[in-house]
């Protein structure tokens, strides 16, 4: 069966594991940006954003500030690669951009899930789109490179470095945000975001199909691994965030609302203050999915460990001090086959 089909009997068959529990939307908080961004009631927004890093570990923002019309055009180019032949799309291989992350990854070539599941999803990834001269790009430090770009789509650059350059100022909202509620300088996080890895992945989730001898998923169940991610769904729907009993809570796409999710960095920096939670995607829409995260992580020199404010009652961070872009590479090897390969 083709991964671009689907069959009514394809779809009842899919467990009961994954149907997601269907709850009202302030389960995953909502939290309006503007009263933060124009300076009226900042404090109040870092702490809704600090109750929500806690407890949830995922809420929706809005009045974030990237424009609708931006968010729409970087989904429609999103769509217009994926719609394209393989041949086409593979002639863009991540695996040669190693130990980057440049390029196309085919369905099948991330495994998120510490599972039997299979991950049936594609993907484009970019980041910092950094000059062939620049200093650590010379130097080879992983993740600083030039972008991929399809030069046979004459749109699709500048939709999508708009898009993502909109995702790096809202970046620096939520690092304000954060390090104003957790009792840091103001300037905490993003002083530490001068050159961020700041990977971003356009992805295309097929409809459900089932592979013989095999658990196909979306994504697999999850957490992300770096500070923060945001998210921008289409209106398919297909997230699925795990609470705290276990269960698996839907989080439903919202007009003009962007997801954002703590990564396992900023739950250490936190000694787990702040909860990386898990999720997964399933789309058993039976139409074609697409999202695009935003995996903000830091510089990669930049040391990630214990904060002062964040030290439990017996003074002892959870975790050791580790360097920023050596726990996203190590995650990284993990999740990819590729970069695997490479490393052995």
């Amino acid at each position: 069966m083709s991964i671009h089909t689907i069959t009514n009997q394809s779809v009842s068959e899919i467990a009961e594991e994954f149907k997601g529990i269907r709850v009202p939307f302030e389960s995953i908080p909502i939290i309006d940006l503007a009263a933060f961004r124009d300076g009226s009631a900042r404090r109040d927004v870092a702490d809704s954003m600090a109750r929500a890093a806690r407890d949830v570990g995922f809420f929706y923002v809005t009045n974030h500030g990237v424009d609708e019309a931006v968010v729409d055009e970087a989904l429609e180019q999103t769509r217009q690669f994926f719609n394209q032949p393989l041949e086409i799309k593979s002639r863009y291989p991540i695996a040669d951009s190693f130990p980057h992350q440049r390029g196309y990854v085919p369905v099948f070539g991330e495994e998120l899930g510490m599972d039997e599941t299979v991950d049936l999803k594609e993907s484009f990834d970019l980041g910092v789109d950094l000059p062939a001269d620049d200093p650590d790009v010379v130097a080879g430090i992983p993740f600083y490179s030039p972008n991929t770009w399809p030069d046979h789509m004459p749109d699709f650059k500048v939709a999508i470095t708009t898009y993502y350059d909109g995702m790096l100022e809202l970046s620096k909202v939520l690092g304000h945000a954060f390090a104003m509620s957790l009792g840091l300088d103001e300037d905490f996080f993003v002083d530490r975001m001068k050159k961020p890895i700041a990977n971003m992945r356009l992805l295309h989730y097929p409809p459900y199909s089932p592979v013989s001898g095999q658990k196909v998923i979306g994504a697999g169940a999850h957490s992300d691994y770096g500070f923060v991610t945001i998210l921008v769904q289409d209106q398919i729907g297909g997230l699925q965030v795990q609470n705290m009993r276990g269960e698996w809570i839907e989080a439903p796409p919202i007009p003009g609302a962007l997801v954002i999710n703590i990564g396992e960095m900023l739950a250490m920096w936190t000694n787990d203050l702040f909860v990386a939670t898990r999720h997964r995607v399933m789309n058993i829409s039976g139409v074609d999915r697409y999202s695009i995260p935003l995996f903000l992580d830091m510089d990669y020199d930049v040391e990630v460990s214990c904060l002062p404010t964040c030290l439990g009652d017996d003074g002892h961070p959870k975790y050791q001090p580790v360097r920023a872009g050596d726990y996203i590479s190590k995650r990284l090897n993990e999740t990819f086959p590729f970069r695997r390969d490479q490393v052995s």
